[in-house]
């Protein structure tokens, strides 16, 4: 633990990000997986989730969770397989 009083802050204040990060990140992969199982079971509400993903990708890139082209590549894989799948 450091001694200095801007270090001990800033070691709260990573703690508190990687809180948010991880649990932002984490709610992104769900709705990529979510999206990715619909498609592959052929359900009714494929189309939904992907624009949830979507929707989830882009929020990640907006906080600066993922870069935005990795982003952008989950996205077209997601459509790639939406269309195949119709």
């Amino acid at each position: 633990m450091p001694n200095i009083k801007s270090a001990i802050k800033r070691v709260k204040t990573n703690e508190k990000a990687n809180v948010a990060n991880s649990s932002a990140k984490s709610a992104m992969r769900t709705a990529v997986k979510k999206a990715e199982q619909a498609i592959a079971s052929g359900a009714d509400n494929a189309q939904e989730l992907v624009i949830q993903a979507t929707k989830a990708l882009d929020k990640a890139v907006s906080k600066g969770i993922i870069h935005k082209n990795v982003a952008s590549r989950k996205k077209s894989r997601l459509a790639k397989k939406l269309a195949q799948a119709n």
